[in-house]
């Protein structure tokens, strides 16, 4: 995709581009409120009291005093539909089953009950209240006590509007709306379930219309019409059409409501193992006419250039899956067969980016052998219905004409595009803001069930070979990722050349290597990840709430900076310039640093973790048993001869493996194979580690009839011996004599804090055996509980000396919303306050503060940047003694931050001294934040 990269907004010192921003600016707030529609209508229309209930099988209508009339449908004990008619009609369905597609689960055993002031209607999941006077709906569990939601006032319409109100419960978290661009926890945030093409940090590039609550529901509006979510007090959910359809979904996690809510609207589908490698989209026919590019591009002259690129990725030992060689921007592409058996020669997947359509994807798949689609915005940019059906048809050209799996990139999704496409978060830059606010979208799109999310590594525009680095390492490890080349800047530093990652000089080159290198021999994992969000909807990749719902902090945006992996890795992205990390939280239980192997124990807050530009903040969950394959470039490359399981023993804790041929579609007729490893060990100290090994269970085309298993456990000392069944194992001398040796082990200390390596020698795979370490010692964590973000939902602006009002109403408490896209800026119409200037903020409580975040300004101006600064903290607002921290920001948009000697207090005061570009008397701010722990 390619587009014109949105300007800034106006301000001061923004040069001459002022009008034409302007135009732009108003040109796309005009296209945002024409997707979302007239506000409402002062005197909407409800539908007043309900008169009676009648049933029908699982089907039940009510009817009221009015013209309006509701209908409950009942799909399974824990899933019902609430359909409200204006008219009473029932025949205004524009989805239709296009976004419902299972509502049949079999009989549902029902009561309906008349309960006075409302009608019950129970299952063994739930019960429905039909309030009576006015008609509304609340939702309990079967027991008729515990809420789980209900709604505060009637629903109401307009001609153009129809909005619910739900009340809103003391701590009740909300998640969802699709690939929502930014935080994942959306409490107190308004979130529009709009397509605008923007792809900036708030709006939505692929947006769904469900969410779903910490009090253990979900709900998916059934409609192709753009709307809005405010998950306010009360919470009021609009869509732009004059009816109300909605289903719901009920369960005892948010798991469970994952897997109801795709139960209905699909699971997501299973992608071809090698769709789990890199791609990379350009085009390679820039000599064609009609290209609207560089028509000069060295080695993109015609499609089979592509092979080229292939081949310097072999020669760079860089691993790759798929190439994108066409771009339907004027490039087209010629010689397409040619193309597509050269790439396969180099174990190279062919797509095609298109811009255009797909007029010719039966050719294109069943005869020149293409097995991937990126439907792009010029084709399907209008969203909703237009880029479904667009993504359907990618996926039947695909499916219809050959035996390969689906593997169809998407722009524009909505709900139910999780079993048809990937979705990615468009034409964004690579700039480290843009990658601190990617990591909670790729994350946050899972609580949507969207199992493969993604963003361009480095962005499409600008980027550099650090950005480059910092993004490539987080995304190796969500299921899907690509480059975007052919739109980034020519060389702008040393070692750098478009957005191949072999095409860049050392350090970078071996860095890119290293992560793309992991994330091969992590295939089966991930490859497994990715089939458990095929069975359960849960995806692969996680925001921590998933993982530990019941954990106060993982609930909210504290730990949006962070990720799982599947359920063993935690992933701390570095989205800053920067090599120390601080702010990662660890749940409750072990944890062991990839790199070193220290182990740590949380709950808490891990800081000054050291992260230089070749290190990625990586943890592994205790009871981990991660599956490995061989290193390869490729899949297919090797055959998995060896199957290594990297194993981080504590207690009791399983895997099963998933396997099938990775790229047919026969495992929907179950050839496939799985196999659990079950790992017994001591909680702490010094016992025997079993590692039982189960038979495969079921088979596929390309199994191997047995493979030899290899082990590396870490421990902290040596076992007394192995055995497998039963059978002593011989103790090697060392790496040398493990590496040339059959069967055997021996122990490193140095290897990762102590590292037990174990080769058990060849199995069957429809064979079972056990091995076991006897008196193994396991590592002692090391507690963690520094400070970490406080939450800003208590604070206040207690003042600010200046505010700009008359132009944009740029409240000072927008720098401590929770939200980069608003901003205080200090008054710049009429006669600006000279510098310093200040605010003041109330945290709401007393904190020991450690530390200060800002974010400069974000919406692409530069004047306010604060330049030199002080900080400080006190329990009043009249006295603040010295500060805590001075010093100078650089003149950048990067997020800023200040470490300091804790000193404990209620309020924080910033000072502004200087402006960081000496543009003009002004300072604004994004956002501030500020790190410390609950003081007396």
């Amino acid at each position: 995709m390619r587009s014109v990269p949105r300007p800034p907004l106006p301000r001061p010192g923004s040069g001459g581009r002022r009008s034409l921003v302007l135009s732009v600016v108003l040109l796309t707030v005009a296209a945002l409120f024409a997707a979302l529609g007239p506000a409402p209508a002062a005197h909407a229309a409800t539908a007043g009291n309900a008169t009676a209930v009648t049933r029908s099988g699982n089907t039940f209508t009510v009817t009221t005093s009015g013209s309006a009339a509701a209908r409950v449908q009942l799909a399974r004990a824990d899933i019902f539909r609430i359909w409200l008619s204006p008219n009473g009609a029932f025949t205004d369905d524009p989805a239709g089953t296009d976004l419902a597609t299972t509502t049949a689960f079999g009989a549902v055993t029902a009561t309906l009950t008349d309960a006075g002031s409302y009608w019950r209607i129970g299952t063994s999941a739930i019960s429905l209240r039909i309030t009576k006077a006015p008609l509304t709906f609340a939702l309990y569990r079967a027991d008729n006590a515990t809420l789980l939601w209900a709604e505060s006032q009637p629903t109401s319409w307009t001609t153009g509007q129809t909005t619910q109100y739900l009340s809103r419960g003391a701590d009740e978290q909300f998640y969802g709306t699709g690939l929502h661009l930014g935080d994942w926890a959306l409490r107190d945030r308004t979130v529009p379930v709009a397509v605008t093409n923007s792809w900036t940090e708030n709006s939505n590039a692929s947006p769904a219309p469900f969410y779903m609550s910490t009090n253990g529901y979900g709900v998916m509006r059934n409609t192709w019409a753009p709307g809005s979510y405010d998950f306010g007090a009360p919470t009021r959910l609009t869509h732009n059409e004059q009816r109300f359809d909605a289903w719901y979904f009920a369960g005892n996690s948010l798991k469970d409501v994952l897997n109801a809510y795709t139960d209905v609207t699909g699971k997501p589908f299973l992608a071809p193992i090698w769709g789990l490698e890199l791609g990379n989209a350009d085009c390679f026919n820039a000599s064609n006419p009609a290209y609207s590019g560089d028509h000069d591009r060295l080695r993109h002259q015609t499609t089979p250039d592509a092979v080229g690129y292939a081949t310097d990725a072999r020669a760079a030992d860089m691993p790759s899956g798929w190439f994108l060689p066409n771009d339907g921007y004027g490039c087209g592409y010629t010689d397409l067969p040619g193309t597509v058996s050269g790439l396969a020669a180099r174990g190279v997947h062919t797509g095609l980016w298109t811009s255009t359509g797909l007029n010719n994807i039966n050719w294109e798949v069943g005869t020149a052998g293409s097995r991937a689609v990126k439907t792009d915005v010029a084709w399907i940019g209008g969203g909703y219905k237009t880029a479904f059906t667009g993504v359907n048809q990618a996926v039947a050209g695909i499916e219809n004409n050959s035996d390969a799996r689906r593997f169809v990139w998407t722009v524009d999704g909505w709900a139910g595009t999780q079993r048809n496409a990937v979705v990615w978060t468009g034409d964004t830059s690579g700039t480290w803001d843009a990658m601190r606010w990617h990591v909670p979208s790729i994350a946050g799109a899972g609580l949507s069930g969207l199992n493969y999310a993604s963003g361009d590594v480095d962005g499409i525009f600008a980027g550099s070979p650090e950005t480059y680095v910092r993004d490539l390492q987080w995304k190796a490890f969500t299921p899907a990722f690509m480059t975007m080349s052919g739109w980034g800047a020519t060389n702008p530093s040393a070692g750098y050349n478009d957005k191949q990652p072999w095409r860049y000089a050392d350090p970078y080159l071996s860095i890119n290597r290293t992560y793309l290198q992991l994330k091969m021999r992590l295939m089966p994992y991930l490859y497994t990840m990715s089939r458990t969000a095929t069975d359960t909807g849960v995806p692969s990749t996680r925001a921590m709430v998933l993982e530990y719902p019941d954990d106060p902090v993982a609930r909210d945006n504290r730990t949006s900076g962070q990720f799982m992996a599947g359920d063993s890795f935690l992933v701390a992205p570095v989205v800053s310039d920067t090599s120390v990390r601080d702010g990662i939280y660890l749940p409750a239980g072990s944890w062991t640093d990839y790199w070193t192997g220290k182990v740590y124990t949380g709950p808490g807050w891990l800081n000054g973790y050291s992260a230089p530009l070749d290190t990625l903040p990586l943890f592994v969950k205790s009871g981990a048993a991660v599956p490995m394959w061989p290193q390869m470039n490729y899949t297919g490359e090797k055959p998995v001869s060896t199957l290594t399981y990297d194993v981080y023993p504590r207690g009791t804790s399983s895997f099963t493996l998933y396997e099938d041929d990775g790229t047919t579609r026969a495992y929907r007729n179950g050839a496939s194979s799985r196999q659990r490893v079950d790992v017994t060990a001591p909680n702490s100290g010094t016992g025997d580690v079993t590692l039982a090994v189960g038979a495969a269970n079921g088979s596929y085309t390309g199994q191997l009839a047995s493979r030899a298993y290899e082990f590396t456990v870490h421990a902290a000392g040596a076992p007394s011996g192995v055995t497998v069944g039963g059978t002593a194992l011989p103790k090697l001398s060392g790496k040398a004599a493990y590496q040339s040796a059959a069967t055997g082990w021996y122990f490193d200390p140095a290897d990762r804090s102590g590292t037990l390596w174990i080769k058990a020698g060849d199995h069957a795979v429809t064979g079972a055996f056990t091995v076991t370490a006897k008196g193994l010692t396991l590592p002692t964590g090391t507690p963690v509980g520094g400070s970490g973000p406080i939450p800003q939902a208590g604070w206040k602006v207690v003042s600010a000396d200046s505010q700009e009002t008359a132009n944009e109403n740029g409240a000072a408490a927008h720098a401590i919303d929770g939200s980069s896209a608003t901003l205080w800026h200090t008054q710049w119409s009429g006669t600006p306050a000279p510098l310093p200037h200040e605010i003041r903020i109330d945290l709401g409580a007393r904190y020991s503060v450690d530390g200060l975040g800002y974010l400069p300004r974000q919406d692409g101006g530069v004047n306010g940047r604060i330049g030199s600064y002080e900080v400080y903290v006190s329990d009043s607002t009249t006295s603040w003694g010295t500060p805590v921290a001075t010093g100078s920001f650089a003149d950048t948009a990067a997020l800023k931050s200040v470490k300091f000697t804790a000193k404990s207090g209620r309020y924080l005061r910033l000072r502004a001294l200087t402006e960081a570009g000496n543009r003009g008397p002004w300072t604004s701010a994004a956002e501030i934040t500020t790190t410390g722990s609950p003081a007396p």
